[in-house]
C-alpha cells in the first residue's frame, strides 16, 4: 500500500484547476475510488471546491460549503474531468452555485452548492450520539478488499469500523442496517471538505442484510454544520427503509468535541445480494 508521502493527500487530490470563465479541470485518481468507481463523497467534495473557487473569482474569499445536493447521472471513470460552474446567486448570508462534472462530453454529476460562513460558536442545541472520541480496541481497519470492490481510499484516509455494528464482517445477515465508524485523513487534518467525504465513507448499510455488491448513489444531499476540530471523526449511519431495489442512508458525522459537523442523506440502489 502507498504511504501518505506517495498517496495524494485529500486536499491536493480534490483541488480543481481554473481554466477561466467558471470552468475547471481535475483528475479523478484511483486512491480516491472504490474498485473502478470514483468515491461519491470525494466527488461531492470536488464539486464543492469548484463551486467555491468560482465564487472566489468573483471576489468573496471567506466562505465555506454549507450544502451540496447532487444528482449522480452516470459514474465517471478514473481520469480527467471538466467542471462547469454557474454562480446563480451571491448573497450576504448564502451564495448558490450550480456545478456540473463532465467527462468525455457527458454530464456525470450535477449539483447545487450553497455557500456561506460556517458557525463558530458553541451550538445552542444538538443531539450528537454518544461514542468514544477515538476508535476503541477491537475496531476493524477498512483496508484492501470490500464487498463493493478494492477500498482504495485506505491509501488516503484511516477508516475503522465498529465490528459490533457490522454483522456482515462475521458472515451474519439480518442485523439492522446501521454502522458506526471512525475516519481521519492520513495527511493533514480534516476540513469542511473532508467532512463531505466522511458523510459517505461507510460501506453500504445493506451489507448487514446480506445484500453485497455495488450500491450506486442516485441522489446525495450533505449539510456541513461547522468546521471540524482536529482528531478523529466518528460516523453514525443507518437506513430507515430498504424497499425493493432502493434504500436510504443517513450519516451523522461528529468531531472530537462532540459537535455535529456534517449530515448526509442519500438514496441508493440496493444490490440484490
Amino acid at each position: 500500500m502507498s504511504t501518505p508521502e506517495t498517496a495524494a493527500e485529500f486536499g491536493a487530490a480534490c483541488e480543481p484547476r481554473s481554466l477561466g470563465d467558471g470552468t475547471f479541470t481535475a483528475d479523478l485518481r484511483q486512491e480516491w475510488s472504490i474498485g473502478t468507481h470514483p468515491h461519491g463523497g470525494f466527488l461531492i467534495a470536488l464539486l464543492a471546491k469548484a463551486a467555491l473557487a468560482a465564487v472566489r473569482e468573483t471576489g468573496d474569499p471567506a466562505i465555506d460549503p454549507l450544502v451540496v445536493s447532487a444528482e449522480f447521472l452516470r459514474p465517471p471513470a478514473i481520469g480527467p474531468v471538466l467542471l462547469r460552474t454557474d454562480v446563480r446567486k451571491v448573497g450576504r448570508r448564502a451564495t448558490v452555485v450550480a456545478v456540473t462534472l463532465e467527462q468525455r462530453g457527458r454530464s456525470c454529476v450535477e449539483a447545487r452548492v450553497t455557500a456561506g460562513r460556517l458557525p463558530t460558536r458553541t451550538p445552542d442545541w444538538h443531539d450528537a450520539p454518544s461514542a468514544p472520541v477515538e476508535p476503541p480496541a477491537g475496531c476493524v481497519t477498512l483496508d484492501g478488499n470490500d464487498p463493493e470492490g478494492v477500498f482504495h481510499l485506505a491509501q488516503g484516509c484511516d477508516v475503522r469500523i465498529d465490528p459490533t455494528t457490522a454483522g456482515y464482517l462475521a458472515g451474519r445477515t439480518g442485523d439492522p442496517p446501521r454502522l458506526r465508524l471512525w475516519v481521519r485523513p492520513r495527511g493533514g487534518v480534516a476540513d469542511p471538505y473532508f467532512t463531505l467525504l466522511a458523510g459517505d465513507i461507510n460501506p453500504p448499510v445493506v451489507l448487514n442484510l446480506g445484500r453485497a455488491g455495488w450500491a450506486p448513489t442516485a441522489q446525495l444531499t450533505s449539510l456541513v454544520r461547522t468546521r471540524p476540530a482536529p482528531g478523529w471523526l466518528r460516523v453514525h449511519v443507518e437506513s430507515r427503509s430498504v424497499h425493493e431495489g432502493w434504500f436510504d442512508s443517513d450519516a451523522l458525522v461528529v468531531d472530537s468535541q462532540n459537535r455535529i459537523v456534517c449530515q448526509a442523506r442519500q438514496l441508493a440502489l440496493a444490490p440484490l445480494g
